[in-house]
């Protein structure tokens, strides 16, 4: 019996009102306890942090706490619907850092969409949080409100970019080694050139790829296009090195990688068909992918994945986000920087150690994920 998720789902939360809830470290049943949890010995917990300010993290729960902040413009695959209903996604970002990676995250729906508002709320309540998860906040604002707060102390991390990206590296690590490919020798399709197609493609320009087009919905990104944003304006230095025009058709024609971020249905069986022999396919848009898995397969595609859990290789950011702030938490990074990035995509990568077709990630709900995420992650920042 198929289950209708959505009616399902409203029920759930009606009957507990959301997802989340507080609970306490310490107990108050007697007197002693409210004076140590509460006056007067609380005062002295205040003077102590007075003094040196870095004990917080010792004496509060600072240090294991997150702000997943939201402005509601760009929400799954909902688009702007504000910040008030995008709160039940907040609440089960929340809820998967404290199952997966054991953090503290509250949810924070900022009632404004101005990029100046919101980088001064987060300005704001930052001596209350150990870090900030951006979520769901349109392009190309994102860019300039995260480039805007990395002078916090404090890693700050736009989960719709770095997550995705992270999760995409892994997965494209395990499928060139089932196809045989080489990343340098690799031509990358990137249909979206949103949060996540631009962050991820900038990570696989990190870890060695050398030939990445960009396709937005007007088409290829090229030098001779007068419309660009001035992030995809910055992405045609480093991408497009032939200065491809056309659009996904004229893209994918030979590629060896399509990445999709994009929209429902958009690329064809014909389209996979023109792309190298046993091609890479991750047809990521929600919940209906540019193309369906077996579509994909049937037109030649050697390895599928999706952004869906019902079909296999889901490409997720859940199996990215709790394991990132566990480990910038434990090694008490003041930002999450890009060998970080690098060093978590291998080791969600090697979770997979003898990749096939049907599988180049890990399962998001393996608790193993996290742990090794949080390890690279904290690694990497100790190495500098």
């Amino acid at each position: 019996m198929t289950t209708d998720y959505g009616t399902e789902a409203i029920r759930r939360h009606r009957e507990s009102r959301g997802k989340v809830s507080i609970a306490s470290k310490m107990t108050v049943e007697t007197l002693d306890d409210l004076s140590i949890a509460y006056t007067p010995g609380v005062a002295s917990v205040c003077m102590a942090i007075y003094a040196d300010p870095a004990e917080s993290y010792n004496l509060t729960n600072r240090g294991n706490t997150i702000a997943v902040v939201t402005d509601g413009s760009a929400v799954l695959g909902l688009g702007n619907i504000g910040a008030a209903a995008a709160m039940p996604v907040m609440e089960g970002k929340s809820i998967l850092f404290k199952a997966l990676g054991g953090v503290d995250a509250y949810p924070i729906c900022v009632a404004s969409q101005d990029s100046e508002t919101i980088i001064n709320t987060v300005r704001a309540i930052a001596p209350s949080l150990g870090g900030v998860n951006l979520e769901d906040i349109a392009a190309p604002k994102c860019f300039d409100i995260e480039d805007a707060l990395q002078d916090l102390g404090i890693p700050v991390f736009h989960d719709d970019q770095h997550g995705t990206a992270i999760a995409v590296l892994a997965a494209v690590i395990n499928s060139l080694a089932v196809t045989d490919r080489k990343i340098e020798d690799s031509t990358f399709v990137f249909a979206g050139a949103g949060a996540g197609g631009i962050a991820s493609a900038k990570l696989l320009l990190d870890f060695g790829a050398t030939n990445i087009i960009l396709v937005d919905s007007v088409g290829i990104i090229h030098r001779g296009r007068t419309d660009l944003t001035p992030i995809k304006t910055s992405m045609l230095d480093i991408t497009n090195p032939e200065n491809r025009t056309g659009g996904i058709a004229e893209a994918m024609r030979g590629a060896d990688v399509f990445i999709g971020l994009a929209v429902a249905d958009m690329v064809t069986p014909e389209m996979v068909s023109s792309m190298a022999k046993d091609s890479i396919v991750f047809a990521m848009a929600n919940p209906i992918p540019e193309i369906m898995p077996d579509l994909a397969e049937a037109a030649g595609a050697a390895v599928v994945g999706t952004g869906r859990s019902d079909f296999r290789n889901q490409i997720n950011n859940s199996l990215v986000f709790p394991g990132v702030f566990r480990g910038a938490l434990d090694a008490k990074a003041t930002r999450i920087t890009t060998g970080m990035k690098l060093a978590a995509g291998q080791a969600l990568a090697a979770l997979v150690p003898e990749p096939t077709p049907e599988r180049v990630i890990p399962w998001s709900l393996d608790l193993a994920v996290s742990a090794a995420v949080a390890k690279a992650c904290a690694d990497a920042w100790a190495a500098g």
